[in-house]
């Protein structure tokens, strides 16, 4: 699927050269459904480096632990991948899309930075995470030589996903509850951040497609929402298993343990596959849903910075 979407990009005509001489097609001028008045905040939060925190940090459970563990050990090569593919179209930005490109940027190098410092810690409670980083720079290999609206496309899917998760982790305090202090804040702070930047990438894709025509834009962020999203969640799937391995796990147990845990209890992909759902359908924007309040929320004391469950 990937190749033949790369192929329908290479080989498509411009938006605007109509099939019959002087007449012109009608391109649709995309609108931004980010508030005006939104900004983008760095948090430049370093989190304590000789905290100990337990093997399993996860209330004592090897299942939750070993799921967060293996989407931390994916960040920091995709935050890279994101902060490249946005840099290739920043010289063509309008000023305020191009100062919100750069605080996005800052917000990912800080994201990765504590997300490295994280994966030591995994690491150095005995988990061998270098296959779940070489298998994240396999599958980003794969958009070597591909247009630059593929790599920018395959951003929107992969920060989609992460800004339904982590509305998921602030809205519904079950998700880290009984979580070490110091690894659930980590999680809070970068739900915060992902969520305050979920529309960037979009309004970025937006401008950059302002000459496609609404069906090629829809057709080839769909398509490629639905193809990145699968292989990305089936990867997190098969790493959480091995890590489960890793702690004396059965292959078949692993299995069944990381899915009641994903689709049962707290199961999390099942009250969050609708809103994932969303970037399927024309019209979509992330700011479509507004979380401005959710943002405030965790921004404020601590003691009101979990909203109840929905």
């Amino acid at each position: 699927m990937g190749e033949q979407i790369t192929r329908d990009l290479e080989r498509a005509e411009p938006a605007s050269k109509s099939a019959f001489p002087g007449i012109k097609t009608r391109v649709d001028k995309p609108a931004s459904a980010t508030p005006a008045e939104h900004e983008l905040i760095v948090r430049d939060v370093r989190f304590d480096r000789d905290h100990p925190s337990p093997r399993w940090w996860h209330s004592n459970d090897p299942v939750a632990t070993a799921w967060y563990n293996s989407v931390s050990a994916s960040l920091p090569r995709g935050e890279a991948f994101f902060i490249d593919t946005l840099r290739t179209f920043r010289e063509d930005l309008p000023p305020k899309l191009a100062q919100e490109v750069k605080a996005f940027t800052t917000q990912e190098v800080n994201h990765t930075r504590e997300h490295v410092a994280f994966n030591r810690l995994v690491s150095a409670h005995g988990y061998n995470v270098e296959s779940i980083e070489q298998g994240i720079q396999a599958m980003l290999d794969l958009t070597e030589g591909r247009p630059k609206e593929f790599n920018l496309a395959i951003t929107i899917a992969l920060e989609h996903f992460a800004a339904v998760i982590s509305r998921q982790l602030l809205v519904d305090p079950r998700y880290l509850a009984g979580a070490d202090p110091v690894a659930a804040d980590v999680w809070r702070w970068h739900a915060t951040e992902e969520i305050e930047h979920k529309g960037l990438v979009y309004d970025v894709w937006l401008h950059a497609t302002r000459d496609w025509s609404s069906w090629k834009r829809y057709k080839t962020r769909a398509l490629i929402a639905a193809l990145i999203t699968k292989k990305y969640f089936g990867n997190r799937i098969r790493d959480a298993i091995g890590l489960l391995e890793q702690d004396g796990f059965t292959r078949s147990k692993a299995k069944r343990e990381l899915y009641a845990f994903l689709w049962w209890k707290p199961g999390m992909m099942r009250r969050m596959f609708f809103e994932w759902a969303a970037i399927l359908l024309p019209g979509f924007h992330p700011w479509k849903r507004d979380d401005r309040a959710l943002i405030r929320k965790f921004d404020s004391p601590y003691a009101d910075a979990v909203m109840p469950a929905e």
